[in-house]
């Protein structure tokens, strides 16, 4: 009868605890992708935290195949689960001040805007317009870059983010919801691309 040694236990046992994680996560992070609710994202949150400090704790790595699987779950994680996360903390900063646009960005009343031609004056327009795209993307980009060994990509994905937004950001409500959205949404994607890459490294 074979005997198992100590460290293909800790393997294994770590590999199922990062995969049921990385599933639950998943899980809770589905459920709010329509309406963001505190309690799953709070869930959420947690067992990614715990994840990750298990990962820095542990004297083992995931095999490679385990470590396939966990990456593709984490880029799930990080990529699906910013968009609520990043949403809920908006609404929490704002007060629900500040009203969604039907194209991934905010309405704010033109003059507040800096819109002066005339055109749209009286009413609201939507800056900040392809948001949620613009976020689904850049998670991406920094959780591949992190799981990769390539953290220096954070630094391009803010620079272009920052001079694509640059010229829309004359309101304040738009340069807060700027700032808060990218640091919850960069904040939420290095946590799991480097509970990915510890685990797989």
């Amino acid at each position: 009868m074979p005997v198992l040694f100590p460290e293909a236990i800790i393997v294994a046992l770590l590999s199922i605890f990062l995969f049921l994680s990385m599933c639950a996560a998943l899980v809770l992070i589905t459920l709010s992708l329509r309406r963001p609710a505190t309690a799953p994202l709070v869930a959420a949150a947690t067992l990614v935290l715990l994840a990750l400090i298990v990962v820095v704790v542990s004297p083992v790595n995931v095999p490679l195949l385990m470590g396939l699987i966990i990456a593709v779950l984490g880029t799930a994680v990080a990529v699906l689960g910013g968009n609520p996360v990043t949403r809920r903390i908006l609404e929490i900063a704002t007060h629900g001040r500040v009203r969604d646009g039907a194209n991934g960005g905010i309405m704010l009343d033109a003059q507040a805007a800096g819109i002066t031609d005339g055109t749209e004056s009286a009413g609201s327009t939507e800056v900040l317009r392809g948001g949620t795209t613009i976020g689904y993307l850049e998670r991406l980009a920094v959780v591949m870059s992190l799981i990769v060994g390539f953290p220096e990509a954070l630094a391009i994905v803010v620079a272009i983010k920052g001079v694509g937004r640059f010229s829309e950001l004359a309101a304040a409500e738009a340069r807060e919801r700027f700032i808060i959205g990218t640091l919850s949404s960069l904040l939420w994607a290095c946590i799991v691309g480097a509970l990915v890459r510890l685990a797989i490294w």
